[in-house]
């Protein structure tokens, strides 16, 4: 169901990310509310993702001296000028296909194999060390079932946001509105329809917790050894 009022902590958060195309429309977006996409400031901010994309699916750097450090540091360079937030020493394998780009927000240490989709009309937050197999789709964007609305070209979106040393297996579909916890691995095919605790494995469609993991301490927060 789409929000009647807007999402002041959503607000916040598109704040810190670049190249957000702000509006009216746009701040109703993120907030779950119903809004109307076809905005001169939304149509150009899709457009912009699709030369984007283009570029990113379509290049690769030539020369004697290339090597897959180089690759990825001029990769991660090119996601820069789309997303709204990628960390240092993260990739995405191409192709890579988003809605807009800078509802977008990767951590560090993220790695994406070939064929990831975000439909990003809300804002997906991702964490550190977060590691997403072949053809996994996120998608916040979705519809009202009554079809009035459907019509009027009028939809909403709900946010995503996955937690730090997250699995997600190949082919998985993430939906609208759904919070992955610290730790998850979900896997292969699953269709994740709603929460997931963190520290656990889930599996199938709709995903359901099949069991627990251990639960480690923030990565910061790991003792020194320094017995060498």
């Amino acid at each position: 169901m789409a929000s009647k009022a807007k999402a002041p902590g959503e607000i916040e958060k598109a704040s810190r990310l670049a190249h957000i195309p702000r509006c009216e429309e746009y701040d109703k977006m993120i907030s779950g509310m119903l809004y109307d996409s076809f905005v001169p400031e939304l149509e150009s901010a899709r457009l912009k993702a699709r030369i984007f994309m283009n570029e990113y699916n379509t290049w690769f750097p030539k020369g004697e001296d290339l090597t897959l450090q180089k690759l990825a540091d001029d990769r991660l360079k090119l996601l820069k000028t789309r997303l709204g937030h990628i960390g240092e020493d993260s990739y995405i394998e191409p192709p890579l296909s988003v809605d807009y780009g800078p509802n977008i927000s990767i951590g560090k240490r993220f790695y994406s194999n070939f064929g990831l989709t975000i439909l990003d009309s809300a804002i997906v937050t991702i964490g550190d060390r977060v590691m997403l197999g072949p053809n996994v789709m996120i998608s916040t964007a979705t519809h009202e079932t009554e079809v009035a609305s459907r019509r009027d070209n009028i939809e909403f979106a709900k946010p995503v946001t996955i937690g730090d040393d997250c699995w997600i297996g190949a082919g998985v579909i993430i939906l609208a509105g759904v919070s992955i916890g610290n730790g998850c691995t979900i896997g292969a095919g699953a269709i994740v329809t709603r929460d997931i605790p963190a520290w656990t494995v889930a599996v199938g469609s709709p995903a359901k917790v099949i069991k627990a993991v251990k639960e480690l301490p923030p990565l910061e927060d790991r003792p020194i050894d320094t017995r060498n």
